[in-house]
């Protein structure tokens, strides 16, 4: 494996404690944006000290681990608030396909957090104004959609033939997904979606890494010291118009044979993952509703105490993919993807997040996002595939996802 690394010799790092920061969106001062925040907590950075590019490979989280072990285990660390994310820090997002070259760490140059009433800045480096590099965030202007690998119809008939596949017996359930692509007519600033996605899905995790942004309802992982916290998210249905109607679906979506089955399958899998490496682990019997503003999924919080000194990417590693966006079983899904979805997802899907010197962060699954490319967006959505699906229910079900990012890009 050839690896891409940008770092120098020695990190020298100073955090301190500072005065809230207020909106922590609003401080980053530059389109190319490192974020992570839910309920307006959370960490942004901007500028580079350090970035690794990952070629792929079956081995990729094992070798960002080892080289992150390596970078902060010599970093000159000044770290007096010692609260997870403080110190220096790791945003990464990883390709969903090992054979994706798409995997990459930054360690940006300057960090901004806030956590459970502490607030704090991280500089890397010589000292400098953070500020330096203002630019104001501007909209994006002047739109063109256009489809992506595959169309509409030709999306349904991928998955009428993913239905027929587990019909026959040769598994259990596979997840597909659809990329739409957006053109504006100048460089999308990642800054205006954040706004957007954080003012209206609070609840979610918005995220910005490289290129890649959104806001996921997907914990796949958080590690605070020895603890472990997950969300297993699998079963989707679109929010009504009225209450009434909300109540309706709700209802409806709780006792969906497709649906447990297939949120069933995401948590036995985490269930599965999870307890080698946990001392106790504790997962609920039936999932709880999760309602977001524009859908509602089938829920199940996860919890569990590590029962050896383990980084949060030892953890992810055991994780992806999950049933939720891969399927089961996970190579014979994986191979039906490939074939299927006639394209790479990049990063769509992969785990994205962040890792602190101690090993501590949070991971969620990068759903309800877009990869950015100067002017281009690139949009995805998938859906759950099971022997009851229907492709006409998971093309709208997939439009319904969609609509998360068209928000973000035309407010």
């Amino acid at each position: 494996m050839k690896l891409a690394v940008t770092a120098p010799d020695r990190l020298i790092v100073r955090t301190e404690r500072v005065a809230d920061p207020g909106d922590l969106i609003s401080r980053l001062p530059h389109p190319t944006a490192l974020a992570w925040v839910r309920h307006g907590e959370g960490i942004v950075g901007w500028g580079e000290a350090a970035r690794l590019t990952l070629p792929g490979g079956e081995d990729r989280f094992a070798v960002a681990d080892r080289w992150l072990r390596d970078l902060f285990g010599s970093a000159d660390i000044d770290d007096p608030v010692q609260v997870p994310g403080s110190g220096p820090v790791a945003f990464g997002s990883f390709g969903f396909d090992p054979k994706s070259p798409d995997s990459v760490l930054i360690v940006p140059r300057w960090i901004v957090g806030r956590r459970d009433g502490a607030a704090w800045l991280t500089t890397i480096g010589e000292q400098a104004d953070p500020l330096a590099l203002v630019r104001p965030p501007q909209p994006p202007a002047r739109l063109d959609w256009s489809d992506g690998t595959l169309n509409a119809p030709a999306w349904e008939q991928a998955v009428a033939a993913a239905v027929d596949r587990i019909r026959h017996g040769r598994l259990g359930k596979v997840v597909l997904a659809r990329d739409l692509h957006a053109e504006a007519a100048e460089p999308i600033d990642a800054r205006v979606l954040l706004r957007r996605l954080a003012d209206r899905f609070p609840a979610c995790y918005t995220f910005s890494c490289a290129g890649l942004v959104g806001a996921t309802p997907e914990l796949l992982i958080r590690r605070t010291g020895d603890h472990l916290d997950s969300l297993v998210l699998a079963g989707t249905t679109a929010r009504g118009t009225t209450p009434a109607e909300d109540a309706e679906r709700a209802a409806r979506l709780r006792t969906s044979a497709k649906d447990l089955e297939e949120h069933a399958y995401a948590a036995e899998m985490v269930r599965d993952a999870l307890a080698p490496l946990c001392a106790e682990l504790t997962v609920p019997d039936r999932p709880e509703l999760l309602t977001l503003a524009n859908v509602m999924h089938l829920a199940s919080p996860v919890h569990g105490r590590l029962g050896s000194e383990r980084s949060v990417l030892d953890v992810v590693a055991a994780l992806h993919p999950t049933p939720a966006v891969c399927g089961t079983p996970t190579d014979i899904a994986l191979d039906l993807i490939r074939e299927l979805e006639v394209m790479d997802r990049g990063r769509y899907a992969g785990p994205v997040g962040w890792v602190d010197a101690r090993g501590d962060g949070e991971w969620g699954i990068a759903l309800r996002c877009a990869e950015l490319d100067g002017t281009r967006a690139r949009l995805f959505a998938g859906c759950g595939i099971v022997a009851d699906s229907d492709p006409a229910a998971e093309l709208a079900e997939a439009q319904t996802k969609f609509r998360v990012m068209q928000y973000a890009l035309e407010g």
